[in-house]
């Protein structure tokens, strides 16, 4: 018998998280003699208050379903991917790849090369972790942290002494070709009549991360595959008693991951920067831990963190920009989030579950 109600755990946990961070950010924001009520309107008046602070809003969503999806498929084979980081900066590598030597005839033929390339190398970043943890017993913890170091010192090399354009300064590739840029929502919905802000980076990728939502969930729930790494996360003991491969599923789901954590780079590299530079995934590999654990690892909750994590970057942005609130208080408030939702689940779970214990054999 369960503990409590479907609706309580996918519901009720991550909203009673969310007041209790929203109600210990105000009181940070009293202690430096702000005013909190008039912080939260203007992080909702800068983040959902017009077609510019939604195409913000949208944009970071994209970056955080993509990376909260990565983490999600590894958690239901009992696997916490922490290298969604590195697998972002070498799918960006591959977007790059794509973009530059590659000429294109049109950005909806260069967008599937450039969504395909990025999962290939995104997925082959995570095969050593994977392989390392399914033949050798390497925590697979400690050898995703490892490789988001490696790949940051292989992309900052690259892009210093093998792709930075003559003469330039930043380390950074040169500007991929116009038939590559990717539409913004902008240049989308102009045709049905909608008028979105021309200056808010949010382009078609959104649509490939809401397909990847749909892709996710058929594979987790409505396929053979997807039952084998969701029965292995629950046992792994009763997942070889009926012929699962441990081996198998721990390197299939950790490919999948990191495909998905590097399909990110679409969004950042192809869409906004519409070049490969440096720390463009912005600890989105990180945050998509919090949406996974808030999004209870399913694709719809995702979808439902990331936009509220993407609403926590441009809200908290307008406040550092408009306010005396400074930028590092807002990462507090982000942290505070990410703390509740996250880490500290079983503290709002465990009372939860008594009291719905109690209501029961009361009415029993």
């Amino acid at each position: 018998m369960e503990k409590m109600p479907k609706w309580a755990d996918v519901v009720l946990i991550p909203l009673i998280s969310l007041l209790l961070a929203a109600i210990l950010s105000a009181l940070v924001i009293l202690a430096i003699g702000e005013d909190p009520w008039a912080a939260l309107k203007m992080m909702v008046q800068g983040a959902l208050g017009s077609t510019y602070g939604w195409g913000y809003t949208l944009y970071y969503a994209t970056n955080f379903i993509f990376t909260g999806l990565a983490v999600a498929v590894a958690f239901h084979a009992r696997m916490f991917n922490i290298g969604g980081e590195g697998q972002a900066m070498l799918g960006g590598l591959g977007v790059a790849v794509v973009c530059l030597y590659i000429p294109w005839p049109h950005w909806s033929v260069a967008v599937i090369a450039a969504t395909i390339s990025a999962a290939v190398f995104g997925a082959a970043w995570a095969a050593i972790p994977a392989y390392l943890q399914a033949k050798r017993g390497s925590h697979i913890v400690i050898t995703t942290i490892m490789f988001n170091f490696i790949a940051s010192a292989v992309l900052n090399y690259l892009l210093v002494n093998v792709m930075r354009p003559k003469g330039a300064m930043d380390p950074a590739t040169a500007r991929f070709a116009e038939t590559t840029h990717l539409p913004t929502l902008h240049e989308l919905l102009l045709p049905l009549g909608i008028k979105f802000s021309k200056a808010a980076p949010a382009n078609v990728s959104l649509l490939i991360a809401l397909v990847a939502c749909v892709l996710v969930w058929l594979l987790l729930w409505r396929s053979r595959l997807g039952y084998e790494i969701r029965a292995f996360g629950h046992s792994e003991s009763g997942a070889r008693y009926a012929g699962i491969s441990p081996v198998k599923i721990t390197i299939v789901a950790m490919l999948i991951s990191g495909a998905l954590a590097g399909l990110m780079s679409v969004n950042t590299t192809m869409g906004e920067s519409e070049r490969l530079i440096m720390n463009a995934t912005e600890g989105a590999g990180f945050i998509g831990i919090a949406v996974a654990l808030m999004g209870r690892s399913h694709p719809v909750g995702v979808l439902l963190a990331a936009i509220l994590f993407g609403f926590l970057y441009q809200g908290g942005a307008e406040l550092a920009l408009w306010t005396k609130i400074p930028r590092e208080m807002i990462v507090v408030i982000q942290a505070l989030v990410i703390l509740f939702t996250g880490a500290l689940d079983n503290m709002v779970r465990i009372p939860l579950e008594k009291l719905f214990l109690f209501l029961r054999r009361k009415e029993g």
